[in-house]
């Protein structure tokens, strides 16, 4: 099969906020970088130096257990705006250690409504719904 490495465009959600609110003038935090898809994950996952770069508070922990089979206590972060494929969307974020790469897990993908192509080995809207997310309600 073969790694899904996507770039991804990621802003401080806080930020933003407070632009709309009038709150403050300078453009939001952001980065550009790249992640791995990996939908076995189910967050998304940021590492250290970036979640810094964002300025991103801590506001919760999560248990996550890893490739290795290690249960690990992980900080969750505070909300980003995530663009990816062409689509946008509000996540929290999982601060990873650096040596660890970035990963984008199922939950983003199904809001997003992406899907994987393995054999084009990148993330694209799904076929279904080429226009944009559809959510179903009941």
């Amino acid at each position: 099969m073969g790694k899904v490495i996507e770039k991804i465009k990621v802003q401080n959600w806080g930020d933003i906020e407070m632009i709309a609110n009038d709150a403050r003038t300078a453009r939001p935090r952001s980065i550009q970088t790249e992640a791995l898809v990996d939908t076995g994950a189910g967050l998304f996952y940021l590492k250290t130096s970036l979640v810094k770069k964002l300025g991103l508070r801590p506001i919760d922990k999560v248990r996550s257990r890893t490739l290795s089979n290690l249960l690990e206590e992980r900080r969750v972060c505070s909300p980003v705006e995530l663009r990816l494929a062409g689509r946008t969307g509000v996540f929290r974020v999982v601060e990873i250690p650096d040596a660890l790469p970035n990963l984008i897990g199922q939950i983003p993908l199904e809001e997003l409504d992406l899907v994987v192509d393995l054999r084009k080995r990148r993330v694209v809207p799904n076929p279904e719904h080429p226009d944009g997310p559809l959510y179903d309600e009941f």
